[in-house]
């Protein structure tokens, strides 16, 4: 391979780090490459609780840093990405016995709105719950209550996203290519890939590589890279459950649990109720990962204790877990290990660098981005500078409270679209939600019709550019439709897919 085939940088990795790392690289000039051994998001990424917050419960710990982080970063998240990031209310009910004191829960929200630059976000207040909308859905207990801001976020579009806009600005990005090894080779990295599909290999170079694999980085480490007893993240599985909706407010529940846990009660596409998470330490493949009996009985009750109306598992539509890989400190709880994120550079002595990724959050993913850009010029010269905070994701150019007005000028030019239909596409696709249309004049020109508003024109955008290939990536990481689609209708468009995939190879 020629010295001009030399990549600078390789990421493993297509979860959110890695598709953010992998961004960044190549808007400040880097050559990139990224392999994702499945579908974009397929692991942690797409299974949290899908906020942008600071972590109210992160200031019990001490992790001031984190949370003011954090804090930052929801605005300008907010302002480059408003289709798949928004503002939300948070009501968090108090009753005098709870697990934390009045005073405490003042301080932390006294904190939450002062040290991170808010601007846009409204400032926390408190409720009279025997007189506002809120106390409605919840037992006559809960008297009063604190409303404080964060944000909702699309987590597996967000993914999606910053692969498209890397792939655009000239990374080579792979979804479903496995890397099978990684050896050091005269001072660069060697590293042999595997398409799933077609099982093709090829040898890539690269001077640097990133491991970016969240909960798979210490598998890496032992398996790819040949590193032995290497010990860096704690495993912690976190599910969730989507019920029946179980209130018409648009605002979220922020409840706190005997156990000092805290768990959100969050609307949820229009008709569902998403309720979640829990911290359990887990061991095993974490592609394994499914919710446990247990834990399905411990959202449920937990979610009680607060709704007059109990959740039942006959309420479950869907549930999904996740392990969330946190860099281990030594805590002795789950829930009490930090989400703060560890960088750390291998190779000296003209060794090809390795840049290891440990924990992290969703929030912070940019800002562990640009660290890991300090670390990479460090190892092999730097290129550009900080770009990413005044740069919208693909989509995303338009002004953060502008969403209701992106919504008006699709309709105006799409008349035929039902106001639900041009909503979604909007908050999927922003201001490419045009170009996904196209010259499309009447719903028949939209194509084959799939189930609720899912259309052959959107899945085939899908196939072209954003690397979808299978029903699931569709149904549950670029839409989120699979909770209205029916088995037969999942089926037909799974066959249809399969057939639109191999007429494109």
């Amino acid at each position: 391979m020629s010295e001009q085939a030399i990549f600078d940088v390789f990421v493993i990795g297509g979860g959110i780090n890695g598709c953010g790392i992998a961004r960044d690289a190549v808007g400040r000039g880097y050559s990139v490459a990224l392999a994702e051994m499945d579908d974009f998001a397929s692991g942690t990424s797409s299974g949290s609780t899908k906020l942008i917050h600071g972590g109210l419960r992160y200031l019990e710990h001490y992790e001031f840093r984190l949370v003011r982080e954090a804090l930052m970063e929801r605005e300008v998240l907010w302002a480059m990405a408003p289709h798949v990031i928004w503002p939300m209310r948070f009501v968090l009910p108090y009753h005098k016995g709870g697990p934390r004191p009045a005073w405490l829960i003042r301080l932390g929200l006294f904190l939450y709105d002062h040290i991170g630059g808010r601007k846009l976000l409204p400032a926390t207040s408190t409720l009279d719950m025997t007189r506002d909308a809120a106390g409605g859905p919840l037992k006559r207990l809960f008297t009063k209550a604190f409303e404080y801001s964060d944000g909702w976020v699309d987590d597996a579009r967000l993914v999606v996203l910053n692969a498209r806009d890397a792939a655009d600005r000239g990374a080579r990005i792979m979804a479903r290519t496995r890397v099978v090894s990684a050896r050091r080779e005269n001072g660069r990295w060697a590293i042999e890939t595997e398409d799933a599909q077609t099982g093709a290999r090829e040898t890539l170079r690269a001077r640097l590589l990133v491991n970016a694999t969240g909960p798979w980085v210490d598998r890496v480490l032992a398996d790819t890279l040949g590193k032995n007893d290497v010990h860096n993240v704690r495993l912690v599985q976190g599910s969730h459950i989507v019920v029946k909706r179980k209130f018409d407010d648009p605002r979220a529940y922020f409840f706190q649990n005997p156990d000092g846990r805290i768990m959100f009660a969050i609307p949820y596409q229009n008709d569902f109720t998403l309720i979640g998470t829990t911290d359990r330490d887990f061991t095993g493949n974490p592609a394994d990962v499914r919710i446990s009996d247990a834990e399905i009985d411990y959202l449920c009750k937990s979610a009680s204790e607060y709704f007059s109306d109990p959740v039942t598992t006959d309420d479950i539509v869907w549930t999904y877990s996740a392990v969330r890989p946190l860099y281990d400190d030594g805590a002795s709880k789950a829930q009490e290990a930090t989400r703060d994120y560890v960088l750390r550079v291998e190779g000296q002595n003209g060794q090809a660098p390795l840049l290891n990724v440990f924990g992290g959050k969703l929030t912070t993913y940019r800002r562990l981005a640009e660290s890991a850009l300090e670390k990479i010029g460090e190892a092999i010269g730097t290129k550009g500078s900080k770009w990413t905070a005044t740069s919208h994701l693909p989509g995303g150019d338009f002004a953060a409270t502008a969403y209701d007005t992106e919504v008006d000028m699709l309709k105006a030019r799409y008349p035929f679209l039902a106001l639900s239909h041009a909503r979604r596409l909007v908050r999927l696709y922003g201001t490419q939600a045009a170009s996904l249309l196209g010259h499309a004049a009447s719903q028949a020109d939209l194509g084959k019709h799939f189930g609720t508003d899912l259309y052959e024109v959107e899945v085939d955008w899908l196939i072209g550019q954003e690397w979808a290939r299978r029903a699931e990536d569709v149904l549950w990481r670029r839409t989120k439709l699979g909770l209205k689609l029916t088995p037969a209708e999942i089926a037909e468009l799974e066959d249809y897919m399969r057939g639109a995939v191999n007429a494109a190879a």
